[in-house]
This record gives C-alpha cells, sequence and structure tokens, in this order.
C-alpha cells in the first residue's frame, strides 16, 4: 500500500484533514491567492500527498478571502522570476504535472468557488470533478490582454469540455463571465446564492460520503480516460468496469483462470502443477 509523505508546513495554504475530507485553502488573500512559485509548489506537495493517502476520499479545494485564485502571480512573472525560454518551459510543465495530478486523483475533487476564478484558477477548477460557485464568481481567460498563452489547461482541457469555437472566444476575447455561463457552458455544475457555498458544499460532501467509493473511483477512471479515446476503446473501459465491479461484489471465480498468482505454484517445483507445465512448455518455444 501506498504511504503518503508527512506533509511540510505550508506558508501560502493551509490544509485540514477531517476523516476522509481533506480541505485545501488557497490563502493568499491579499493578491486574490495568485498562484506564486512557492503556492504552485506547496499545492503540488499537496496533491501528491494526497495522490498517495488511501484514507482520503473527498477533496475540497477553495480559496481565503471569498475569492477562488486569480491565476499566476503576474506581479512576479513579470519580474523574471519565471526565468528564461527554457525555464519558463519547465515551470509549464510542472503547472501541467500539478494539473494532471490533480485530475487523476483516485478522490472525488469539489472545487468550491467563490469570487475570482481566473487564468490558472479556473485551470484548477477544470481538473476537478465537481465546481460549485457562488452568485457572485466571475471567471475567464484574460492572458491574452498580458501577452500571455494558458499553459496547463485553459487550451486544452477547456477545449474537450465545452468545445474549440467556445474556446477560441473564451481565450481570444479575454472577457470575465459571471458564473451562471459557466454553468450554461459545462464548466460549472452549480450556482448558489452567497450566502450558501459553504453549505452547498458541504451538502455534496455528504452525499458523495453515502456512495460506494470503488464505484465512485471506477467511474471517476473511466470517464477520465474514456473520453480521450476512440468509441471502442472506451467501450473497452466499460467492459472491464463491469467486470471488475462483477468481481469485487462476489462474481470473482472463473472456470478458466487461475484464482490465485502463479509463481507460488511454479516455486513449489511440482511437475504435476498446470503452471510448471505451460512454462516449462513456454519458455523455449520458437527461440530458434
Amino acid at each position: 500500500m501506498l504511504q503518503a509523505a508527512k506533509l511540510p508546513p505550508f506558508e501560502d495554504l493551509t490544509f485540514k484533514q477531517d476523516g476522509p475530507v481533506a480541505r485545501v485553502t488557497l490563502n493568499r488573500p491579499e493578491v486574490f491567492n495568485a498562484l506564486s512559485i512557492n503556492l504552485s509548489a506547496e499545492f503540488t506537495t499537496v496533491l501528491e500527498y494526497l495522490r498517495d493517502d488511501p484514507e482520503t476520499k473527498i477533496v475540497v479545494i477553495s480559496g481565503a478571502g471569498d475569492q477562488f485564485c486569480t491565476g499566476d502571480d503576474l506581479t512576479e512573472m513579470g519580474s523574471g522570476a519565471w526565468g528564461d525560454a527554457n525555464q519558463i518551459m519547465r515551470r509549464v510543465r510542472l503547472y501541467q504535472h500539478m494539473a494532471n495530478t490533480l485530475e487523476e486523483l483516485d478522490k472525488i475533487t469539489i472545487a468550491s468557488v467563490d469570487g475570482y476564478c481566473v487564468g490558472g484558477g479556473l485551470e484548477i477548477s477544470m481538473a476537478c470533478d465537481f465546481v460549485i460557485c457562488a452568485q457572485r464568481s466571475k471567471w475567464g481567460m484574460p492572458e491574452v490582454d498580458w501577452g500571455i498563452t494558458p499553459g496547463w489547461g485553459g487550451t486544452t482541457r477547456m477545449a474537450r469540455l465545452i468545445g474549440r469555437r467556445m474556446t477560441k472566444e473564451i481565450n481570444l476575447l479575454g472577457a470575465l463571465h459571471p458564473a451562471r455561463r459557466g454553468v450554461e457552458l459545462g464548466l460549472f455544475n452549480r450556482v448558489v446564492p452567497n450566502d450558501r457555498l459553504a453549505d452547498e458544499t458541504q451538502a455534496l460532501v455528504e452525499l458523495l460520503l453515502l456512495k460506494n467509493q470503488q464505484g465512485l473511483r471506477q467511474l471517476k477512471f473511466m470517464i477520465n480516460k474514456n473520453v480521450e479515446a476512440d468509441l471502442y476503446t472506451a467501450q473497452g473501459f466499460e467492459a472491464l468496469g463491469a467486470a471488475l465491479t462483477g468481481a469485487i461484489n462476489g462474481s470473482w471465480q472463473v472456470p478458466e483462470a487461475d484464482a490465485a498468482h502463479g509463481w507460488a505454484s511454479y516455486a513449489a517445483n511440482d511437475p504435476a502443477s498446470p503452471i510448471r507445465q505451460r512454462r516449462e512448455a513456454a519458455k523455449d518455444f520458437w527461440t530458434d
């Protein structure tokens, strides 16, 4: 079993573990939780911890100060802290790893969004399974007006979620949109009254905890992988998922299967072992 590493103290985010629920809060409210190099590193550390933690089932991501996240820290970026072109490429790949790790967690992830959800903040939300927004939230990809381009989801995940035409509109115009439009386009799940965001997020957490957690893990994996595959490959995931569900629900015995790992039988040196017989028959077959 994977063992999650011990977490260090954090400067720019807070992390709270409440049984099976982990709560991550981006905590730079003075700059609307902009993703500095340090905050991004801390966020990645938390995500890698959660990836390896078998106890966590639900992850809630939010921002401090009634704001979610305004994306990369433009002051830091404009000062040259990202380095030269090669160093920028390496940093973007680190951020892609951050978003990919979030998207591929075998836990259910919820972005609880208040205030601005812009640029990298929107990219975080797109890597989550559920997005709940306060009514006053604003979102968009304004990078075009800063003379930069998104690097870890603003064009790629977005196009897979809402199609290329709307992705072009969002990125090429750079407007900031009301929360309701995010629901209409398929970027968000729900818009709730401003004073109900915490309660509605908690209600979703409680419902998800009632579910069969293995079923949630399988469904998330299948949907995430299927969307990137052709129809027949995607159906293969569904078929294997059905078989796994059948096995863990008790129908695991298949007459043609060994029902156990073959190594122990082979290592016992029993000449009557079917596993030893087939291995001896195969190891020199067509090796000339």
